[in-house]
Protein backbone atom coordinates (compact mmCIF):
# COMPACT_ATOMS: atom_id res chain seq x y z
CA UNK A 1 0.00 0.00 0.00
CA UNK A 2 1.38 3.53 -0.70
CA UNK A 3 1.77 6.38 1.41
CA UNK A 4 -1.28 8.35 -0.52
CA UNK A 5 -3.47 4.70 0.07
CA UNK A 6 -2.62 4.87 3.62
CA UNK A 7 -3.35 8.58 3.92
CA UNK A 8 -7.03 7.93 2.15
CA UNK A 9 -7.84 4.91 4.42
CA UNK A 10 -6.94 6.64 7.55
CA UNK A 11 -8.93 9.54 6.72
CA UNK A 12 -11.63 7.12 6.32
CA UNK A 13 -11.24 5.55 9.43
CA UNK A 14 -11.37 8.69 11.55
CA UNK A 15 -13.94 10.21 10.13
CA UNK A 16 -15.89 6.73 10.54
CA UNK A 17 -14.68 7.58 14.33
CA UNK A 18 -16.12 11.14 13.94
CA UNK A 19 -19.06 10.22 13.48
CA UNK A 20 -19.40 6.71 15.65
CA UNK A 21 -18.96 9.27 18.12
CA UNK A 22 -21.46 12.03 17.30
CA UNK A 23 -24.04 9.01 17.07
CA UNK A 24 -22.83 7.73 20.80
CA UNK A 25 -23.26 11.42 21.70
CA UNK A 26 -26.83 12.39 20.08
CA UNK A 27 -28.45 9.11 21.20
CA UNK A 28 -27.11 9.39 24.84
CA UNK A 29 -27.52 12.98 25.20
CA UNK A 30 -29.78 14.21 22.33
CA UNK A 31 -29.50 17.27 20.30
CA UNK A 32 -29.06 19.95 22.85
CA UNK A 33 -26.17 18.43 24.43
CA UNK A 34 -24.26 17.05 20.87
CA UNK A 35 -21.74 19.49 20.44
CA UNK A 36 -18.19 19.41 17.84
CA UNK A 37 -16.36 19.79 21.36
CA UNK A 38 -18.29 16.76 22.98
CA UNK A 39 -17.63 14.52 19.95
CA UNK A 40 -14.15 15.48 19.78
CA UNK A 41 -13.67 14.74 23.91
CA UNK A 42 -15.35 11.11 22.63
CA UNK A 43 -13.01 10.37 20.52
CA UNK A 44 -9.63 12.04 22.67
CA UNK A 45 -8.85 14.33 19.12
CA UNK A 46 -9.25 18.19 19.13
CA UNK A 47 -12.29 19.92 17.79
CA UNK A 48 -10.02 21.30 15.15
CA UNK A 49 -9.59 17.72 14.04
CA UNK A 50 -13.32 17.54 13.77
CA UNK A 51 -13.84 20.78 11.11
CA UNK A 52 -10.98 19.32 8.81
CA UNK A 53 -14.09 16.71 8.11
CA UNK A 54 -16.83 18.32 9.12
CA UNK A 55 -17.37 22.10 8.47
CA UNK A 56 -20.41 22.18 11.62
CA UNK A 57 -22.31 20.51 13.96
CA UNK A 58 -25.28 20.75 11.07
CA UNK A 59 -23.20 19.26 8.94
CA UNK A 60 -22.67 16.16 11.17
CA UNK A 61 -26.21 15.77 12.42
CA UNK A 62 -27.03 15.75 8.53
CA UNK A 63 -24.85 12.73 8.17
CA UNK A 64 -26.63 10.86 11.13
CA UNK A 65 -30.21 12.28 9.78
CA UNK A 66 -29.06 10.30 6.43
CA UNK A 67 -28.06 7.37 8.67
CA UNK A 68 -31.25 7.15 9.37
CA UNK A 69 -33.21 7.31 6.31
CA UNK A 70 -30.95 4.48 5.14
CA UNK A 71 -32.64 2.58 8.17
CA UNK A 72 -35.81 3.63 7.44
CA UNK A 73 -35.59 2.83 3.47
CA UNK A 74 -34.34 -0.99 4.61
CA UNK A 75 -37.38 -0.84 6.29
CA UNK A 76 -39.46 0.06 3.60
CA UNK A 77 -37.99 -1.82 0.90
CA UNK A 78 -39.23 -5.03 1.75
CA UNK A 79 -42.93 -3.75 1.57
CA UNK A 80 -42.44 -3.72 -2.30
CA UNK A 81 -43.46 -6.79 -2.70
CA UNK A 82 -47.21 -6.07 -1.40
CA UNK A 83 -49.35 -6.06 -4.56
CA UNK A 84 -51.93 -5.05 -3.70
CA UNK A 85 -51.58 -0.85 -3.08
CA UNK A 86 -54.26 -0.02 -0.06
CA UNK A 87 -52.37 -3.06 2.09
CA UNK A 88 -48.74 -1.38 0.73
CA UNK A 89 -49.96 2.19 2.28
CA UNK A 90 -51.17 0.21 5.56
CA UNK A 91 -47.85 -2.03 5.66
CA UNK A 92 -46.22 1.80 5.08
CA UNK A 93 -47.84 3.47 7.75
CA UNK A 94 -46.87 0.77 10.25
CA UNK A 95 -43.64 0.70 9.61
CA UNK A 96 -43.12 4.90 9.93
CA UNK A 97 -45.14 4.69 12.90
CA UNK A 98 -42.86 1.73 14.33
CA UNK A 99 -39.48 3.32 13.20
CA UNK A 100 -40.77 6.85 15.53
CA UNK A 101 -41.31 4.47 18.20
CA UNK A 102 -38.10 2.53 18.22
CA UNK A 103 -35.65 5.33 17.20
CA UNK A 104 -36.90 9.02 18.44
CA UNK A 105 -33.97 10.51 18.08
CA UNK A 106 -33.08 9.52 14.57
CA UNK A 107 -37.07 10.52 13.72
CA UNK A 108 -36.24 13.74 15.40
CA UNK A 109 -33.23 14.55 13.03
CA UNK A 110 -34.80 13.16 10.12
CA UNK A 111 -38.59 15.19 10.61
CA UNK A 112 -38.56 17.60 13.48
CA UNK A 113 -34.88 19.26 14.02
CA UNK A 114 -33.72 22.21 11.60
CA UNK A 115 -30.46 21.40 12.01
CA UNK A 116 -29.84 19.03 9.17
CA UNK A 117 -32.09 21.13 6.91
CA UNK A 118 -29.58 24.12 7.12
CA UNK A 119 -26.72 22.00 6.00
CA UNK A 120 -28.55 21.99 2.60
CA UNK A 121 -30.10 25.41 2.95
CA UNK A 122 -26.60 26.61 3.12
CA UNK A 123 -25.45 24.50 0.34
CA UNK A 124 -28.39 24.99 -1.72
CA UNK A 125 -28.92 20.90 -2.54
CA UNK A 126 -32.09 19.09 -2.90
CA UNK A 127 -33.65 17.26 0.25
CA UNK A 128 -32.44 13.61 -1.63
CA UNK A 129 -33.15 11.51 1.59
CA UNK A 130 -36.66 13.00 1.83
CA UNK A 131 -37.36 13.07 -1.40
CA UNK A 132 -36.65 9.54 -2.19
CA UNK A 133 -38.56 8.39 0.72
CA UNK A 134 -41.59 10.81 -0.35
CA UNK A 135 -41.76 9.62 -3.86
CA UNK A 136 -41.90 5.96 -2.64
CA UNK A 137 -45.14 6.98 -0.55
CA UNK A 138 -46.31 8.93 -3.72
CA UNK A 139 -45.73 6.14 -6.37
CA UNK A 140 -47.97 3.27 -4.34
CA UNK A 141 -50.46 6.56 -3.60
CA UNK A 142 -50.97 7.44 -7.20
CA UNK A 143 -51.67 3.50 -7.71
CA UNK A 144 -54.23 3.47 -4.79
CA UNK A 145 -56.08 6.34 -6.79
CA UNK A 146 -55.64 4.49 -10.28
CA UNK A 147 -57.06 1.16 -8.67
CA UNK A 148 -59.88 3.06 -7.03
CA UNK A 149 -58.55 2.37 -3.43
CA UNK A 150 -58.27 6.23 -2.72
CA UNK A 151 -60.65 8.78 -4.28
CA UNK A 152 -57.73 12.01 -3.99
CA UNK A 153 -57.57 14.46 -6.25
CA UNK A 154 -53.98 15.18 -6.53
CA UNK A 155 -51.15 12.19 -5.66
CA UNK A 156 -48.60 15.28 -4.34
CA UNK A 157 -51.91 16.89 -2.02
CA UNK A 158 -53.03 13.19 -0.98
CA UNK A 159 -49.67 11.77 0.03
CA UNK A 160 -48.94 14.94 1.90
CA UNK A 161 -51.89 14.52 3.65
CA UNK A 162 -51.14 10.67 4.66
CA UNK A 163 -47.61 11.67 5.55
CA UNK A 164 -48.73 14.76 7.64
CA UNK A 165 -51.40 12.78 9.69
CA UNK A 166 -48.88 10.16 10.51
CA UNK A 167 -46.20 12.73 11.37
CA UNK A 168 -48.35 14.72 13.72
CA UNK A 169 -49.03 11.56 15.89
CA UNK A 170 -45.79 10.32 16.17
CA UNK A 171 -44.69 14.02 16.89
CA UNK A 172 -47.65 14.79 19.25
CA UNK A 173 -47.04 11.55 20.90
CA UNK A 174 -43.16 11.99 21.28
CA UNK A 175 -43.42 15.40 22.36
CA UNK A 176 -45.41 14.63 25.35
CA UNK A 177 -48.33 16.46 24.26
CA UNK A 178 -50.76 13.07 24.66
CA UNK A 179 -51.21 14.17 28.49
CA UNK A 180 -54.64 15.56 27.24
CA UNK A 181 -55.98 12.28 26.89
CA UNK A 182 -57.56 9.60 28.71
CA UNK A 183 -54.90 8.73 31.41
CA UNK A 184 -55.71 4.67 30.29
CA UNK A 185 -55.17 5.24 26.82
CA UNK A 186 -52.53 7.71 26.02
CA UNK A 187 -50.05 5.02 26.06
CA UNK A 188 -51.21 3.37 23.39
CA UNK A 189 -53.17 6.58 22.10
CA UNK A 190 -51.00 5.67 18.96
CA UNK A 191 -51.84 2.15 17.87
CA UNK A 192 -55.15 3.03 18.80
CA UNK A 193 -55.07 6.07 16.42
CA UNK A 194 -53.66 4.31 13.75
CA UNK A 195 -56.54 1.78 14.08
CA UNK A 196 -58.89 4.38 13.06
CA UNK A 197 -56.85 5.59 10.69
CA UNK A 198 -57.07 2.57 8.47
CA UNK A 199 -61.15 2.26 9.19
CA UNK A 200 -60.97 5.88 7.24
CA UNK A 201 -58.39 4.51 4.50
CA UNK A 202 -60.77 2.01 3.78
CA UNK A 203 -63.85 4.20 3.86
CA UNK A 204 -62.53 6.36 1.68
CA UNK A 205 -62.21 4.20 -1.23
CA UNK A 206 -65.85 3.07 -0.88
Amino acid sequence: MGINERKEREKEVLQKSILTAAREVFLEKGFDQTSIRSIAQRIEYSPTTIYLYYKDKDAILYALHTEGFYLLGSKMEVLNSVENPLERVKAMGRVYIQFAMEHPDYYDLMFVQKSPMNKLDEDHDVWKEGQTTFDGLKFTVHQCMEQGYLRFSDVEAGSYLLWATLHGMCNLYDRGRCKVLDEEKSEQIVDLAFAEFLKMLDAFGN
